[in-house]
């Protein structure tokens, strides 16, 4: 069959040795999706629920990587797609009241968690994302969404600022990679704070448990939080439990974690991993270097899923009294560009 041309029920279908590779619109539970498919690997992408990458699947095997919605969360998870797939939080993670200052300019967010009086995770998940491309050939199937950020957006009068945010994903052989860039497309410079709530099932393979894994995510010092679950500006040292975890031989669910933390690369690279002895693979999620802290939620230690979810930024980031390098706030400045790319993928123990 052709390659896809830009027609909106056009797909690539090709068979390349053994490789069936695919790319098409479809629907994932009645919701309009593209799904990607490449060898025994499949994705599904939701562009109207945030441009969530809500499914990566081996399936051949039956592993999902990631945390995906059941019939009946569907609807809630409609509402607020927050803690299944890949949401994209911009900015992530909670601000004072939802007020802080940022080179001479003040900024006010609602307050949308009254039980801490912040705001919590922007708006991006929240966000319709316009589909820009898709299409398969014999060495990958890929999905690029766009999320054009201008003052016909609601949130425009909290964050007054012109910018867009494209998402690439490109599935192949050697798993699933996430491109994302953002680029400044208005006069003022902006304060630009990114994360992932990516929720990944743990165990992932079917038969395993949770006495067969170990977990590794590449943290360094937990930022001491307050009551209302803001940083201090204190680094206290891991606990054991979170020491192992650092050294990967954690348990994801050893106790309740919602836990922040400054990153601490291992080998060069900044990553999150599962380890399953029955499967003899481990799964890793390798966020990249530009991702300088980390949160760890495990949902009330419910020893199904978890998530790593990495952060340019630390938590309320412009209103901690530290240097601009230890919180992350990135200054982007007028037709600038900052980009990341990210992998996820199995290799055996």
């Amino acid at each position: 069959m052709p390659e896809y041309d830009g027609g909106r029920n056009q797909y690539a279908l090709e068979v390349s040795g053994l490789i069936i590779h695919e790319a098409k619109e479809g629907t994932y539970q009645g919701e309009r999706a593209i799904v990607l498919k490449y060898g025994a690997y499949s994705a599904i992408l939701l562009p109207r629920l945030g441009g969530n990458l809500v499914a990566f699947r081996d399936d051949e095997k039956g592993w999902r990587f990631l945390r995906e919605p059941s019939e009946e969360e569907f609807a809630d998870f409609a509402k607020s797609p927050k803690v299944h797939g890949i949401p994209v939080l911009v900015p992530p993670n909670r601000y004072d009241g939802g007020r802080f200052a940022w080179n001479g300019r003040q900024y006010e967010f609602p307050v949308n968690e009254p039980e801490t009086g912040n705001h919590l995770h922007g708006f991006a998940a929240d966000t319709e994302w316009t589909v820009t491309g898709f299409g398969s050939d014999e060495s990958k199937s890929w999905v690029q969404v766009k999320l054009a950020f201008d003052e016909t957006h609601p949130f425009h009068r909290h964050f007054p600022h012109k910018f867009s945010l494209t998402l690439t994903y490109v599935l192949s052989g050697d798993g699933l990679t996430q491109k994302v860039e953002a680029v400044n497309e208005g006069r003022d410079a902006m304060p630009f704070m990114l994360g992932f709530h990516t929720a990944v099932n743990a165990p992932f393979a079917p038969g395993s448990t949770r006495d067969d894994i170990a977990v590794r995510v590449t943290i360094g010092e937990r930022w001491e939080l307050d009551g209302r679950m803001l940083p201090t500006g204190r680094k206290l040292a891991l606990s054991e439990g979170e020491a192992r975890m650092a050294a990967g031989e954690g348990d994801p669910y050893f106790e309740d974690l919602d836990n922040h933390y400054t990153a601490a690369p291992q080998g060069g690279r900044n990553f999150a991993e599962i380890a399953d002895r029955k499967a003899g693979v481990r799964f890793v999620y390798d966020a990249g270097l530009k991702y300088r802290h980390w949160m760890i939620w495990n949902n009330k230690s419910n020893g199904r899923f978890f998530c790593p979810e990495p952060q340019t930024n630390m938590v309320n980031a412009p209103n901690v009294n530290l240097p601009a390098e230890e919180t992350g706030v990135i200054t982007l400045k007028p037709g600038e560009t900052w980009s990341e790319t990210s992998r996820l993928y199995v290799e055996k123990l």
